[in-house]
């Protein structure tokens, strides 16, 4: 497995939209914030040329997207990658990126939802570990949450193990100022479905946001089984981030991945908290994962803290990782390896 190279003060970061850019007036002040933010922090920022554009649902085409993308894969300067903002027509950009370019002087990547199309592509066909975390948008509040923070630290190499925080944005508030932080106002609890009173184990880590997963599945993109038969010794822990699938969508998804031997040499699946929960048939979420997941008799949690739903913790994809879970709180710790 490739590991980037951590970043440090006075390094560059950079900004670039492979899916939708930002538009809205209020988002595009949280981006001014999060810019400055860094900045503060001692880090320069770079962004790329349609950051700030958006036309049916893209930043920009998917062939400027990808040479934009490779740009800073190129450019010296720039050690870590964000994507600005999610979307739906990442996917696209795929068949014009040059990966042996890319191979050649590997960055770590940062993004969630629609960038799983690239971060799982990168991890499972090339080797590359990257990121599932924060978009930089984020990064734009005025009192850095502590998974910002722990973000931060995990890129400078300075923090291997995260541990689950005490309350999530159940219901997000509307920006007024465009630097609010998260509205803090459930409990969080790390929910072992199966009949496991503890979770403890240790794999090779993988996943992202299974409405993307979905759609990568059987195209000349999808690496997943040759990754988990290279790494197989290591055993895997999946994680999946739903963003919008019904729950009868994610059964046949669930339903696929199975069939198809996605889940061999699997410990243990982790669920993030669900971001819209609907269903045609009175069918639960909790229900489509036991159906299908059950007799795998490994453990599988929900409702951990990554995906959609803040505040997230840091995945390291491709990263040798181990999992606790006990009395509703849990902990990642990665070894590089």
């Amino acid at each position: 497995m490739i590991y980037p190279e951590f970043i440090k003060e006075n390094d560059m970061l950079a900004v670039v939209a492979p899916s939708d850019g930002v538009v809205n007036n209020l988002e595009l002040c949280r981006l001014d914030f999060a810019i400055e933010n860094f900045r503060k922090r001692n880090f320069k920022v770079k962004e790329t040329d349609h950051v700030r554009h958006s036309f049916l649902g893209r930043s920009t085409n998917a062939k400027q997207r990808a040479r934009e993308f490779e740009m800073l894969i190129q450019d010296d300067q720039v050690k870590v990658i964000f994507c600005v903002a999610g979307g739906d027509f990442l996917l696209e950009m795929l068949p014009f990126l040059d990966f042996d370019l890319i191979l050649e002087g590997p960055k770590w990547l940062q993004g969630y939802s629609d960038m799983t199309g690239l971060l799982f592509t990168l991890t499972t066909g090339y080797d590359i570990a990257t990121i599932y975390g924060n978009n930089f948008k984020a990064f734009g509040m005025r009192n850095w949450h502590s998974s910002l923070e722990n973000n931060l630290e995990l890129l400078k190499g300075n923090l291997l193990e995260q541990r689950s925080f005490e309350r999530y944005e159940k219901v997000g508030l509307k920006y007024i100022e465009g630097n609010e932080g998260y509205h803090l106002d459930s409990d969080v609890y790390w929910n072992i479905i199966t009949n496991h009173s503890e979770v403890l184990v240790k794999g090779r880590i993988i996943g992202g946001c299974i409405d993307v997963l979905s759609d990568l599945f059987g195209t000349r993109f999808d690496h997943t089984k040759k990754f988990i038969n290279k790494y197989k010794n290591d055993d895997i822990i999946w994680y999946f981030d739903q963003a919008e699938l019904s729950n009868e969508q994610l059964f046949r998804t669930l339903w696929k991945f199975k069939d198809n031997g996605w889940f061999s040499y699997t410990k243990c699946i982790l669920f993030g908290r669900v971001y819209t929960d609907h269903n045609y048939y009175g069918i639960s979420f909790i229900d489509v994962i036991k159906s299908i997941l059950g007799d795998l008799n490994i453990p599988v949690v929900t409702d951990c803290c990554f995906g959609h739903v803040a505040p997230r913790v840091t995945i390291i994809n491709g990263s040798v990782a181990t999992v606790k879970v006990k009395d509703g709180q849990g902990s990642i710790q990665y070894d590089f390896c």
